[in-house]
C-alpha cells in the first residue's frame, strides 16, 4: 500500500510551505503539533518532518518540536534537514524520530551517509534526492550540484539502500502536479527502490495516480495547508486502500 505522508516543514517554531524551496517564499500555516495531532485524527500514521533552519544552517535545529510531536502522537516520523553528523543523527533518533533522511551529507560525504546505513539498517535511514532538471541539489537547496538523479539514486542502492524520497524542487509547492515520468523511470532502472514522491502534489488525482503506478509513498505539503486536499478525503483513501 502506498502511504500517504503528510509535510511539517519547520521555520522559527512554525510550520511553513516554501515555494520551489526559496526561503523568502515562505508562508506561516501555525503550530506544527497541533498540525500533527489533525493529521493523526484522520488516520494518518506517517509523517515527514523538515528543519528547514536545520538545513540551512548544517545542523539539527528544530529537536524539540520534534520530540514533542513524537512524544504526543504515535505518528511515525522521519526527520530530515541538518543532518550532518553522528551528533546530529543520534539528537533526532532520541527526540524521537524512526527514521531520518540525509540528502546533503549524502552527497558532501558519502561514506558517513553508508555508515549510518549499515548502523541503522536501510528500513531506518532513507535517501534525500532532491532534484532540478535531474540534477541533485543540497543545503536545503541552495546550492546544485552535477550529480544526476538516477545515478546518485542507483548508487546508494547497489550498497545497501532500500528507501529514497524523491522531491522535484522545480515543482515543490507549485500545486502543478508530480513529476510522474521522472519517478516511473526510476523505478524502471533501480529494481527493489522504494521511491517516496514529493514536489508538486495538486489534487486526490495525483495520489491515486501515483499510488496505481506502485509509488511507496506520497508526501503531502501546501496542498492538504491550502485546502486543495482535504484530511477527510485523504482518510477515505487510507480506508479504501488498507
Amino acid at each position: 500500500m502506498t502511504e500517504i505522508i503528510p509535510a511539517i516543514d519547520i521555520i522559527n517554531g512554525k510550520c511553513v510551505r516554501l515555494t520551489q524551496g526559496d526561503y523568502n517564499k515562505s508562508r506561516e500555516y501555525g503550530d506544527p503539533l497541533e498540525m500533527a495531532l489533525k493529521f493523526e485524527e484522520h488516520g494518518i500514521r506517517r509523517l515527514h518532518f523538515v528543519d528547514l533552519d536545520g538545513a540551512r544552517l548544517k545542523k539539527v535545529v528544530n529537536h524539540a518540536i520534534l520530540e514533542k510531536i513524537a512524544l504526543r502522537t504515535s505518528l511515525v516520523i522521519d526527520a530530515g534537514g541538518g543532518l550532518r553528523s553522528e551528533e546530529d543523527l543520534r539528537i533526532v533518533f532520541e527526540s524521537g524520530a524512526r527514521m531520518a533522511t540525509g540528502g546533503s551529507v549524502a552527497v558532501k560525504d558519502p561514506q558517513l551517509f553508508l555508515g549510518w546505513l549499515e548502523k541503522f539498517g536501510a528500513e531506518r535511514i532513507i535517501l534525500g534526492a532532491d532534484f532540478k532538471k535531474g540534477r541533485i541539489a543540497v543545503s536545503g537547496w541552495q546550492e546544485d550540484t552535477e550529480l544526476n538523479l538516477f545515478d546518485f539514486i542507483s548508487g546508494f542502492y547497489r550498497k545497501g539502500l532500500r528507501k529514497s524520497i524523491c522531491t522535484d524542487i522545480e515543482q515543490d509547492g507549485m500545486l502543478t502536479g508530480p513529476a510522474r515520468v521522472t519517478y516511473q523511470q526510476l523505478m524502471q532502472q533501480v529494481k527493489g527502490i522504494q521511491i517516496i514522491a514529493s514536489g508538486g502534489i495538486s489534487s486526490m488525482k495525483d495520489i491515486e495516480t501515483l499510488s496505481a503506478d506502485g509509488l511507496a509513498g506520497i508526501i503531502v505539503g501546501k496542498a492538504i495547508y491550502e485546502g486543495r486536499i482535504s484530511l477527510k478525503e485523504i482518510e477515505h483513501f487510507i480506508r479504501q486502500n488498507s
